[in-house]
Parts: C-alpha cells; sequence; structure tokens
C-alpha cells in the first residue's frame, strides 16, 4: 500500500469510530466502505473490519473506565446475553440470508430513528423502566437476537442496542451509548472476531496495524467528545447515523461495491 493509500486508510478508520464511539455504534458505515474502494474483496474487507473493530472498543472502553460513572451490572448483563447471542449468530450464519437480515434490521433502525427524531424528550433524561425480572427477560431475547446479527452484519447492530436500552430500560442517550461501546464494541466484536479467526476467514493483516490505531484513537477520542456535550447533540448525531446506516443496509453492498 502506497503512502496516499495508508494515509486515506487512517483517516477513514480515525472518523468513522470517533463518530461510533460518540453515538454508539456504525463504525462499518465509513470504515467498510472504505476497504472496498480501496480494492479488498466483500468478504475480506468483512473480515478485516471485524477484527479492527475490537480496537474501537478497546479505545472507547479505557476513556469510559477512566471517568469512573460505569454501569458494571448493565454491561456485564448485556456483554454475557449478547455473547451467547454472538457466538449462537457464527454458527448459524451460513443458513440465514444475510440480506433479509441487513433489510429487517435497517428498517428497524430508521423506524426507531425516526421515533427518536420526532419525540424531543427520548433518550435526555434517565428513566428507569422494565428493570424487573420479566423485563430482563424480554430484553434477553432481543439483545440476543441483536447479537445473533451482528457477527454477520457490517453495521447497525451497536445503534440498535443503544436504541433498545434507551427505549425499554428508560436510559438517557450518554448512558446507553457508555454501556454499548463496552459491552458491543469490546466484548461482543472480541468474541466476533475471534470467531471470524477460528472459521478461516479472509483477513487483510498487512493493513490491520493501520486500522487499529485508527480504531482505537478514534474509540477513545469518541468517548471523550461524548462525555464533554449534552445529550441532545449525541442525540442528534445519534439520528442521522441511524438514517444514513439504515439506508445503506436497504441499498445493500452492490452499489458499494460498484464504486469501488
Amino acid at each position: 500500500m502506497d503512502t496516499l493509500h495508508s494515509f486515506l486508510l487512517f483517516v477513514g478508520s480515525l472518523i468513522s469510530n470517533t463518530l461510533a464511539s460518540m453515538s454508539g455504534g456504525g463504525a462499518g458505515l465509513l470504515q467498510f466502505p472504505l476497504l472496498l474502494f480501496l480494492g479488498l474483496p466483500f468478504a475480506t474487507a468483512l473480515a478485516t473490519h471485524k477484527v479492527a473493530s475490537v480496537a474501537l472498543g478497546l479505545g472507547s472502553s479505557f476513556k469510559q473506565i477512566r471517568s469512573g460513572h460505569i454501569n458494571w451490572g448493565f454491561n456485564l448483563y448485556v456483554s454475557l446475553t449478547g455473547m451467547l447471542g454472538v457466538i449462537f449468530g457464527a454458527n448459524i450464519i451460513v443458513f440465514i440470508p444475510t440480506r433479509y437480515a441487513e433489510i429487517a434490521l435497517a428498517c428497524l433502525i430508521l423506524g426507531l430513528g425516526i421515533y427518536s427524531r420526532f419525540k424531543p424528550s427520548f433518550g435526555q433524561e434517565e428513566k428507569p423502566t422494565h428493570r424487573t425480572l420479566s423485563g430482563y427477560a424480554t430484553g434477553t431475547i432481543i439483545i440476543t437476537s441483536i447479537a445473533i446479527l451482528n457477527g454477520s452484519l457490517t453495521a447497525g447492530s451497536g445503534l440498535f442496542v443503544t436504541l433498545f436500552l434507551v427505549q425499554w430500560f428508560g436510559f438517557n442517550y450518554k448512558q446507553a451509548v457508555a454501556i454499548t461501546l463496552i459491552s458491543v464494541g469490546l466484548i461482543w466484536n472480541g468474541v466476533g472476531a475471534l470467531a471470524v479467526y477460528q472459521a478461516g476467514a479472509d483477513i487483510y493483516w498487512s493493513w490491520l496495524p493501520i486500522l487499529l490505531i485508527g480504531s482505537l484513537l478514534g474509540g477513545y477520542l469518541g468517548a471523550h467528545l461524548a462525555q464533554q456535550n449534552s445529550n441532545q447533540l449525541i442525540k442528534r448525531l445519534f439520528e442521522t447515523l441511524t438514517l444514513l446506516i439504515g439506508v445503506k443496509l436497504l441499498i445493500g453492498p452492490q452499489l458499494l461495491i460498484g464504486l469501488g
């Protein structure tokens, strides 16, 4: 890779992971298409992106832990529930039409993003709800379902987890993003990356150092900016990314491959 491509790869990774760390997901919106644009085949780009995304979780988790405002109970709950889903999804995803999964997730993300846009108070203050045995049971089913999709999609599952934490459990956006960054960004992505590697996926190792550095720095920077800004700003950024990712998932990879 020449200097220009290396620079584009780093800048693209830094920007995408900074935005993802601020809003609770969506790094694949920019990073994955960039890998395609720079010439990687679809499957190789997906596997490489999945491994690199672990650094996003490391960077953002480090910043969140340093802040001292971590809900360890909910992080453990979402992490363990999601791990089961990621492992299960890695084993059955070959039997599920990925395109149908993308369309279903896109519709859910767009619907929830539009709902958030037209409800000004959504996610602005913590309003604890469904934190009962039955509420956690329902939450486990939904979070596990999201985690099953996590291993096969390029973007979207982290955003959906953030939305679900706000809507179902009543967290504000900052709290939901913090939980998502640790449980999904670090734990889910780590399990998913290991599953991808064990499955023998074709990972483009020579590009990983640049991607890992960009993801690590972007994760830390985005978490820092999220802590410094208001719930309202995080809400607007989140809604913008849900719109872009929802449309991207509906369009599918074909257009992106054509652009590459």
